[in-house]
């Protein structure tokens, strides 16, 4: 059977359409004026991060992001200037914006996405690094040849090692399992990611890290272990704030590590 997600890829071609042309044509459009966003940029898929930020009065829309699809806020935490995009959900929508965001001026991208527990670590909820995602996405496979994973950059790796043994929230390593059908979380898949030890499953990681291997460009993700895919009641609590704390907690101890 032919599979048109792996047939007529040739990965070492440059793309006709790029991310440049396209913020060109919208800051046209748009009366944007150029610009360049903070060098740490945040991926926000539920959108708890950033509302809580605008709410309290410490984010504000950034003038210069000339994105058709999304907002860019910009706050400052613990010293560091972030812009973050709430909303970003699913791996060809993150890396759509990831390839924006570093035609714009981003060096860091750092993506916090709520993700369900596969195998059982603890009591939701708790974060994961993303050291390696199953690629059972589609957008990854438009970037890299056809594999099981893709990886975290290893000289990122490198660069965390240590970063959260001191932190006030509980951040593991390990590998995720990136779908892009959330409702087809069969048990014959749960099964096979248990098999491989996958703490969660989430829905953006394997595009990223496959768009920022191609690329060259510094991508963390993060998998905010919140449910159990709702096989309990009272599932998906994140905690204070649905989170967000905890989360940027998590985010700033990244930043500060990368940037010294």
């Amino acid at each position: 059977m032919q599979s048109p997600i792996l047939d007529n890829k040739i990965y070492d071609a440059p793309s006709v359409f790029t991310a440049e042309n396209l913020l060109r044509e919208a800051r046209r459009q748009k009366a944007i004026v150029e610009g360049s966003i903070p060098m740490v940029c945040i991926l926000d898929p539920d959108g708890d991060i950033a509302a809580l930020l605008i709410a309290t009065g410490q984010a504000a829309v950034h003038p210069h992001w000339a994105c058709y699809h999304t907002k860019l806020y910009t706050f400052h935490h613990d010293g560091i200037e972030y812009g973050i995009i709430p909303h970003v959900v699913g791996a060809s929508f993150a890396v759509l914006v990831a390839e924006e965001l570093f035609v714009s001026g981003c060096k860091l991208l750092i993506s916090m996405t709520s993700a369900g527990q596969i195998m059982p670590m603890g009591k939701p909820p708790y974060f994961v690094l993303i050291e390696k995602a199953l690629r059972d996405e589609g957008t990854s496979y438009h970037y890299l040849p056809p594999a099981p994973y893709s990886q975290l950059a290893p000289t990122l790796l490198t660069c965390l090692e240590g970063a959260f043994d001191g932190a006030s929230v509980r951040v593991l390593r390990g590998a995720t399992w990136t779908t892009d059908a959330p409702f087809r979380e069969t048990e014959h898949a749960i099964a096979y990611a248990r098999s491989e030890g996958i703490l969660g499953v989430e829905m953006e990681a394997a595009a990223l890290y496959a768009f920022a291997q191609v690329k060259g460009k510094a991508v963390v993700c993060f998998a905010h272990i919140t449910n159990q895919m709702a096989q309990i009641e009272g599932d998906f609590e994140k905690g204070r704030d649905q989170g967000s704390h905890d989360a940027l907690a998590v985010i700033s101890l990244t930043a500060q590590r990368w940037l010294s």
